[in-house]
């Protein structure tokens, strides 16, 4: 098996914007192995709140390139639990070759992901398309660009309230919001009564990450379900999340790949938790493998190419929220 590594910057067709950081441009690593004239692709991208470039996936990956192109045919999970000691430092790099191996070994075996897994694709979540902070105006511009069923709205401003009262005139859409830990208790509490009204599905991440205090009382008093994202990194999480949120936002560049994603879905349905798997700005490389876990979800966030003023790929089709899966096997990517 061959292991071949590229880096690409991910032109974002607006400023993105949360309440802790811009970026125009998002660095992306993309992972090839081949292996019998057949490649698989997995992908990951760099992220300064995590401390990872994609130098140092890179290189965390070229220090064990033997031991990866010496796989020969185990299975995914043996695949991940062989190589998760040595990136056990660096999940976004573990992710991206998790990813590539579950194309190969899925195509390979002449069958779509989800085939392999023997999920139905029929009831599908649709995705949402995220508004970044910004002017009202510019905010209310990047919903008429592109008309959606459900908004993912992100906020950590002092006119939170303000601009969802604004945008709501322009969309009957659903609405998601993601503070990205930018609210305090009280706050929360009081933003979740004013935005039910105005017909927000849920809240996302409203408190830093380590307020656990804060977030049990929030799960006991909010109006609105609150979904976590930076509070449920890895698997133990799950558990940790359980009666301190109503639900999970797994990424899966944060907590290793698809092999430890469908276990901590696994984990969160069993303890009667809402499941969701979220994005980090990914090409169709890694939106396509999100979209093989769908029929185990509740919501997703998978719109990364829908961001990008080009994208590296074909992959699957997102169309007003609704994904269709290509005739290629594997995740069925094919790079551009």
């Amino acid at each position: 098996m061959e292991l071949i590594l590229r880096a690409y910057d991910l032109k974002l067709k607006h400023t993105f914007t949360i309440s802790r950081e811009s970026i125009d441009i998002q660095p992306s690593m993309i992972v090839e192995l081949k292996s019998d004239g057949i490649s698989g692709y997995g992908e990951a991208t760099s992220n300064p709140y995590y401390n990872i470039t994609i130098a140092k996936m890179m290189a965390d990956l070229e220090a064990i390139r033997f031991k990866i192109e010496s796989t020969t045919d185990e299975s995914p999970e043996d695949f991940w639990n062989k190589i998760y000691p040595f990136l056990k430092d660096d999940l976004f790099a573990l992710c991206a070759l998790d990813m590539a191996y579950h194309d190969l070994y899925a195509r390979k075996k002449g069958k779509k992901l989800y085939d392999l897994w023997q999920y139905n694709p029929e009831q599908n979540p649709l995705t949402n398309y995220t508004i970044g902070i910004d002017t009202i105006e510019k905010m209310v511009a990047k919903m008429k660009e592109l008309p959606w069923p459900i908004y993912k709205i992100k906020l950590g401003t002092p006119d939170d309230i303000a601009i969802v009262t604004e945008l709501r005139k322009h969309s009957d859409a659903i609405f998601r919001i993601d503070a990205n830990c930018g609210w305090g208790v009280e706050e929360t509490l009081k933003n979740a009564i004013a935005l039910q009204k105005l017909g927000v599905e849920f809240l996302e991440q409203p408190l830093k990450a380590d307020n656990w205090e804060g977030h049990t009382k929030l799960y006991k008093e909010s109006v609105l379900p609150i979904i976590a994202d930076e509070s449920c990194i890895v698997e133990a999480d799950v558990a940790k999340c359980h009666q301190h949120f109503h639900g999970v936002n797994i990424k899966l560049v944060k907590c290793g790949g698809l092999t430890p994603a469908r276990r901590m879905i696994q984990e969160a349905k069993k303890l009667g938790m809402k499941t969701m798997v979220g994005c980090m700005t990914e090409s169709s490389v890694g939106i396509s493998a999100i979209a093989h876990l769908l029929p185990l979800l509740d919501y997703v966030d998978m719109d990364g190419p829908l961001l990008l003023s080009e994208d590296i790929a074909k992959g699957v089709s997102i169309i007003d929220g609704r994904i269709g899966y290509t005739d290629t096997n594997g995740t069925g990517v094919i790079l551009n």
